[in-house]
Parts: structure tokens; sequence; C-alpha cells
């Protein structure tokens, strides 16, 4: 399991680091309503990774890990996965802001003042379920687990420690808040900048040296 482990970090770092959703629980706790929308946020970001593992990891224990057929097919989609971040790096990496150039961001960031607690969870659910970055690293990470040959307790678990450090980005900002109280604004303030800022370059960097992983773990199964 360690090794199957080993290979799903660098996954769950690079969407534990994804910009857009720490961006979207910092704005979230500037808000009236952050003591609520803040954990409703991470709670729907939760929900959404429980769910999809839930999914995918069912598709994959159909698939016998020791049938050629079955590996050549996951090798298949993780090249296939690979590629697709690759064009997701070079388009961020194009998109990038020049000069003193403002970087973009979702409009739907605009409303996050007047966001309902239940469309804060949605939020939250969106930016893995929908958002195409995300899911395709989290597509990524269950294919890594269910080519493993390991069985579905262990996949479950293996999926977990995913799950969990693919949060940290969205729930160290939240932490930092009910423990600082109001000391915590400034650095979430800092933070939220910068990384508005860096969000198409830190990015295309990530989501370059993912797809090159995937693409390099896959040609060996074709």
């Amino acid at each position: 399991m360690r090794e199957v482990i080993g290979q799903l970090l660098p996954l769950a770092v690079v969407a534990a680091l994804s910009p857009i959703p720490i961006i979207a629980v910092v704005l979230m706790l500037s808000t009236p309503r952050a003591r609520v929308n803040g954990p409703m946020f991470l709670l729907g970001w939760v929900a959404s990774l429980v769910v999809l593992g839930a999914v995918l990891l069912t598709v994959a224990s159909g698939l016998d890990a020791s049938d050629s057929d079955s590996q050549s097919g996951v090798s298949t989609l993780k090249l296939v996965l690979g590629v697709a971040v690759v064009v997701v790096a070079v388009r961020q990496w194009r998109k990038r802001p020049h000069g003193t150039e403002a970087a973009p961001m979702p409009k739907w960031m605009d409303a996050v003042d007047a966001l309902p607690p239940a469309k804060a969870f949605g939020a939250g659910v969106v930016l893995v379920a929908v958002n195409p970055k995300n899911l395709i690293i989290t597509i990524a990470a269950a294919a890594v687990v269910g080519q493993s040959g390991l069985s579905g307790a262990d996949q479950a678990i293996a999926y977990a420690v995913y799950a969990v450090i693919a949060t940290v980005g969205v729930a160290l900002p939240l932490v930092l808040f009910f423990a600082m109280g109001e000391r915590a604004a400034a650095p979430l303030a800092s933070l939220k900048t910068w990384m508005a800022a860096h969000n198409a370059a830190i990015m295309s960097v990530i989501c370059l040296v993912i797809g090159a992983k995937l693409i390099g773990d896959a040609l060996p199964g074709i």
C-alpha cells in the first residue's frame, strides 16, 4: 500500500494547492457568514471527494489488476488524462497575466458575499466534481488505486489518504480563521492576493509535472 500512496502523493498535493478553491474559501471567511459558509464549503469539498471516490473505486473494482486487458485500459486512461492535464497546463500558461495585468477570477466569486450556506456547500462540490482540473486529478488518483491490485478495504484507505491530503489546502485557512480569529485576516488576505496573482503560473507548472508523470506511468502498460 505504501507504494500506491507514494504514487498518489503528487496528485494529492496538486489538488491541495489548486488556487481557486483556496481563494474561494478565503473570500468566504471575510464575509458575515464566515463561520457557517467556510465549514459548509469544506463539507461540500469533502462530500464530493467521498462520493466521486466511491463511484470511481466501484468501477475500478470490476477490473482485474492481473488481467492484461484491464491493465492496458487503465494505462490508456492514464495516458488520456496525462495529455489532458498537459493541455490544461499549456492553456493556463497562455492565460497568465502579463506585467501589471490583473489575474482573471471566476465571475461567481463576485457573489461570495451573498452566498447562502447551501450554495457555499454547492461551491465546494462543484470545485471537485465539475472543475476540469480537479476532476481529472481525482480520476487519475482513482486509476492509480484501481490498478494497484489492493483489496477493497486497502483501496479505500489509499484513496482516503489522497482525499485527506487533497483537502489540506481548503482546510488550512479555516483552521487559521478559527484558531487566530481577527489576527488571521492579514495572513489570509496576503495568501489570497498571492495565489490570485500567480494562479495561472502555479497551475501550469504543477499540471505539466503531473501530466508528464501520468504519461510516463502509462506508456509501459500500453
